[in-house]
């Protein structure tokens, strides 16, 4: 009759060592989707620097296709910062002749702060300029005319 009495007591409830199990492993279930979040977080705002970043690596590498190769390098503006977004974008453009059928190497970089931690992402691509192609002009010679 005794273990009637104690089987009927321990089926009212939960005990408090299962009640702390319970709520440990919720806990550790909260915090981990907190964690999962917050680092989905955090790579969507790297990711939007990313596509901002590659927006303006186009922009740039348009203005230097629609001036020319050749004025671009002539006019010796290399790097300069782009401070309409946050954070700011610096970019650099380091052209190569290749020698052949001027071609130039066109590498663009666009570089910015992600917290504390620099970032970067880089193009290279081929530009044709004509500026080095010597060109021959021939002279028309003119007969004198006969009074």
């Amino acid at each position: 009759m005794n273990q009637k009495k104690e089987t009927a007591v321990r089926s009212q409830g939960f005990s408090l060592v299962e009640t702390l199990i319970a709520g440990m492993i919720l806990s550790g279930a909260v915090l981990t989707l907190g964690a999962i979040s917050t680092n989905a977080l955090t790579e969507t705002g790297l990711n939007r620097h990313y596509a901002l970043a590659a927006a303006l690596l186009d922009r740039q590498l348009t203005f230097i296709d629609s001036v020319g190769i050749d004025a671009f390098i002539q006019a010796g503006e290399t790097d300069g910062i782009i401070g309409d977004f946050e954070p700011e974008y610096q970019w650099h453009v380091t052209t190569e002749y290749q020698g052949t059928d001027n071609l130039y190497l066109v590498t663009i970089t666009i570089t910015w702060l992600e917290g504390r931690r620099p970032c970067n992402l880089t193009v290279q691509t081929m530009l044709d300029g004509t500026g080095v192609a010597t060109s021959t002009m021939t002279e028309t010679e003119t007969q004198p005319t006969q009074p």
